[in-house]
Order: structure tokens, then C-alpha cells, then sequence
């Protein structure tokens, strides 16, 4: 039974889905060269600039250069956080000097920093504190227009916390639909209980789970490994 039940929960949770994330850098037809562009995104609260932060240090771990782009201009606290990040790890974080300023701009500067900088990967930290779908649609559409002049996103990750209910999964339908995200980052995933959550988001998002945060730790960011999980679930 424990055996079939294994088999079972693995099947669910897609095993064959491309959980890779696309940051290699690219060239231009005119020999240009682009940079690999993830956007972040998601509701407020989820630990969204922890993660762009945590995923910065992982890229520089790899020996990736790495820029980032501190988008959510609403609050002057996220940009702060993210420079702090910045400075942890060794990257230039492009951020405006005043609070509410137009994210798509700061987010086309940290693109085109990449670009002219030849830097691998630039991680854009976008704000999650829009309250309707018209706001969210206009200001994500608009940072990924402006910012798709330099380069496209190669990767939109909408960070999820994993202890979310019902409503925090409806707020991330409203991401998916506007931003086509492309992966998740499930986090604070720091509790087997927790983990049912998994298969509800992708079958729900059609978008597989490319991540997993499992604490607070600079460290605690993961890739996700179906059977490992399995297996977490399972005991």
C-alpha cells in the first residue's frame, strides 16, 4: 500500500514537468547580448525579495553575474532589503532614489545595466500590493513591455507561501493569468503539513513548482525534487 501510495502522489505531482530555471544569457541576431531576465512575483507577504535575494546568491554560487532590479517601488523598505541582499552577495542592485516611482522604468534600467554590462542574469523584485486585477494587469503588462525592449523575461516566478489558503491560491490565479507565470517558488515549506498545497497549485496553475524555501536561512532556498518530497510526506 505504501508503495502504491508513493507511486501515486509522484504521478500527481507531474515528475516530467520542466522544472529547470531558464537563466542562461543570450545573443542577439545583431550580436547583442541579453541577459537572462527572471520577473518575481506574487502577493505581499509571501517573502518575495527574500527569494529574489536567496536566488541571487545561488546564481553568484554558480559562478553567474547577477543584477537586480528593486521594482516594487511602493515600498522603500523592499528596496532596502534588496540592496542589503545586494551587498551580501556582491551584486549591483538598480533601485530609484524615491518611493513610488515608475516600476517599469527601474526595471528597464536594471535590464539594460545587464545588457550593457554583459551580466548573466537580472532578478526583478516586482511589488505585490496592488489590490484589483485592472492595477496588477496595467503595472505587470507595462514592466514586462518596457522591460522586454532590452530583453524578454526568460523566467516569471510567482512566489507562493505554502501555509496560504484558499484566497492566497485565488490571488495567485489572478498572477498566472496576467503575468504568464512560467514557475513557482513555494515558500516557508518548513512543515510536512503543509506540503498538500503542491498539488493543488499546479494542477490549479497548470505551472510547475520550481522551487521550494524551507526557512529563513540564506541556504533555505531548494530545488523542488518530486520523489524527495514524496518521500518527506511519506516519512
Amino acid at each position: 500500500m505504501r508503495d502504491l501510495l508513493r507511486a501515486e502522489l509522484v504521478a500527481l505531482l507531474q515528475p516530467e514537468l520542466d522544472r529547470t530555471l531558464h537563466t542562461d544569457p543570450r545573443t542577439a541576431e545583431d550580436g547583442t547580448h541579453l541577459p537572462a531576465v527572471a520577473l518575481v512575483v506574487g502577493v505581499n507577504g509571501t517573502g518575495k525579495t527574500t527569494t529574489v535575494g536567496k536566488l541571487a546568491r545561488v546564481l553568484v554560487a554558480d559562478g553567474r553575474s547577477v543584477v537586480l532590479g528593486a521594482a516594487d517601488t511602493f515600498r522603500a523598505a523592499a528596496a532596502d532589503q534588496l540592496t542589503t541582499w545586494g551587498n551580501r552577495v556582491g551584486v549591483e542592485t538598480v533601485r530609484s532614489d524615491r518611493e513610488g516611482a515608475d516600476p517599469a522604468s527601474v526595471a528597464f534600467e536594471a535590464v539594460a545595466r545587464g545588457r550593457d554590462e554583459k551580466t548573466d542574469v537580472v532578478l526583478v523584485d516586482t511589488a505585490g500590493r496592488l489590490q484589483n486585477k485592472a492595477g496588477l494587469m496595467d503595472e505587470l503588462g507595462k514592466i514586462v513591455r518596457v522591460s522586454s525592449k532590452v530583453a524578454a523575461p526568460s523566467e516569471v516566478l510567482l512566489v507562493l507561501d505554502a501555509t496560504t489558503g484558499q484566497n492566497g491560491l485565488s490571488q495567485a490565479r489572478v498572477f498566472a493569468e496576467v503575468a504568464g507565470v512560467t514557475g513557482i517558488v513555494l515558500t516557508k515549506l518548513d512543515g510536512t503539513a503543509k506540503g498538500g498545497i503542491v498539488v493543488q497549485v499546479q494542477r490549479e496553475l497548470g505551472v510547475p513548482v520550481k522551487l521550494i524555501g524551507l526557512g529563513e536561512g540564506p541556504d533555505d532556498l531548494a530545488p523542488f525534487d518530486v520523489e524527495e518530497f514524496v518521500d518527506g510526506i511519506l516519512g
